[in-house]
């Protein structure tokens, strides 16, 4: 990293680049942590507020940093209690992130791109064509504004990066917030267990995720070459079928650990029972479980969510084959939160949940 330019961002500095800051202010080194904790355990929003910090040196850090905290995002409320929050970026763009509640749950789904290179035929994100990588600070704002919202009764459990963007082609930004949402000394202190990072399908980094020790869900939604090439054109340029499920097997797995393919059902398309046997097929072998999500409609999409019936029969059949199959839930359908709507129609025609 770049020395610290005017008002750079606290949240921006990973732990070894702010012990490097301090130094440079000849602060000892015990600063670091301190602030670290200001910024991450007690979601501080100015500099004035770290009041363990001697007023000169508060002084001297407002003169060259900022927290890096965004304003009060935007908050649609779905009808099923999900929050759709909409972020507006220090350079105009915006992003979303989701809270979804589910029984005894209440999960975040994070951004990590503003929009998307991959252009999967089935989701809005991808409509947008990629903007920019979103930073470090960025995607911990996210988590942390989400905490700011929460009642007094409730208390996040999981974090999904499924949100805007393909989480593996922003992976530095990616490793450094798992190693700050992780973190018990200074950072938030999440277990990696609840933590799930989404793929559409980088075969080549799948490796670096498994060093990270959380979750991972790749997304599937096809069982022939042709079929994934036509659904998931940029996704299938970086990595074949058959490459993408050869580094699932090859995927390290700690022994409490199964890999999850998320597979989205599109009426008349991949949703016939012959799809359903050949998926079996093609995970054989593979220790996993399979999310099975029926497509969630927006304005201007081909597809057609399917019937229930047909969403029972296919995952009948994988069930029956052995396969752990889940039909997720849809959640905030009514204000374009769910799975494959997050995008820039915020302000157009809302569906019917």
């Amino acid at each position: 990293m770049s020395p610290p330019t005017t008002q750079a961002p606290l949240l921006a500095f990973t732990e070894s680049q702010m012990v490097k800051f301090v130094r440079a202010q000849r602060w000892p080194d015990y600063r670091a942590t301190q602030i670290m904790r200001w910024l991450y355990q007690r979601r501080v929003r100015t500099i004035t507020d770290m009041t363990d910090l001697p007023l000169h040196t508060r002084v001297l850090l407002a003169q060259s940093t900022s927290v890096g905290r965004s304003h009060n995002p935007t908050v649609i409320s779905s009808q099923d209690g999900t929050r759709k929050l909409l972020f507006n970026l220090d350079d105009g763009m915006t992003i979303e992130s989701v809270l979804i509640p589910d029984d005894e749950r209440l999960t975040l789904c994070v951004s990590t791109q503003v929009g998307c290179q991959l252009d999967c035929s089935f989701c809005l994100t991808g409509r947008m064509g990629l903007k920019r990588n979103l930073k470090l600070h960025e995607i911990i704002d996210q988590v942390l504004t989400a905490q700011d919202l929460l009642k007094a009764d409730e208390r996040m459990t999981n974090l999904v990066f499924m949100g805007m963007g393909e989480p593996l082609a922003n992976l530095d930004m990616l490793k450094a917030a798992v190693v700050g949402l992780t973190n018990k000394p200074w950072g938030l202190g999440w277990s990696r267990r609840r933590i799930t990072v989404s793929t559409a399908g980088l075969a080549s980094r799948l490796r670096e995720v498994a060093g990270l020790g959380v979750n991972l869900a790749v997304s599937l939604n096809a069982t022939t070459e042709e079929q994934r090439r036509e659904l998931m054109p940029a996704a299938s340029e970086l990595a074949t079928l058959k490459t993408l499920l050869a580094a699932c097997r090859r995927y390290p797995l700690a022994s409490h650990q199964r890999l999850t393919f998320e597979y989205v059902l599109l009426a008349g398309v991949n949703d016939q029972p012959s799809h359903a046997r050949r998926l079996v097929q093609l995970l054989k072998g593979i220790r996993c479980m399979v999310n099975l999500i029926p497509f969630n409609e927006f304005p201007g999409s081909r597809f057609r969510r399917p019937s229930e019936q047909s969403v029972l029969q296919f995952q009948s059949i994988l069930r029956d084959a052995g396969l752990d199959a889940f039909v997720r839930k849809s959640r905030g359908r009514d204000v374009l939160g769910a799975c494959g709507q997050l995008g820039n129609l915020i302000a157009g025609p809302l569906l019917q949940p």
